[in-house]
C-alpha cells in the first residue's frame, strides 16, 4: 500500500502506537526476512527509505485498526 508522502499516521499515545505495531509486526517480518519492525523503526531516524517504509506500514496498520472498529483511518497532513 502506498501512502501519500504528505500524510502520516499520528498515534494518540504510546498504547495506540503499540496496538498499531501489533497489527503489522508479523506481516512485516514475513515480508522482510532477517529484519524486524523494531530495527526498521530505529533506522527510520536517519534513513529516508526506512522512514517511508515505516510510514507505509503504519498506514496499513491504521487501515486494519479502522476496519476492526468500523471507522475510517485518521490521517494528519504534514506541515
Amino acid at each position: 500500500m502506498r501512502s501519500n508522502s504528505q500524510h502520516y499516521v499520528d498515534p494518540v499515545d504510546d498504547a495506540e502506537r503499540v496496538y498499531l505495531e501489533l497489527l503489522i509486526r508479523i506481516d512485516f517480518e514475513q515480508c522482510h526476512p532477517g529484519d524486524s519492525l523494531d530495527d526498521m523503526k530505529r533506522r527510520s531516524a536517519f534513513s529516508k527509505e526506512d522512514r517511508g517504509l515505516l510510514r507505509d506500514w503504519m498506514a496499513v496498520a491504521a487501515q486494519r485498526a479502522a476496519e476492526r472498529q468500523g471507522d475510517t483511518p485518521r490521517m494528519i497532513a504534514a506541515a
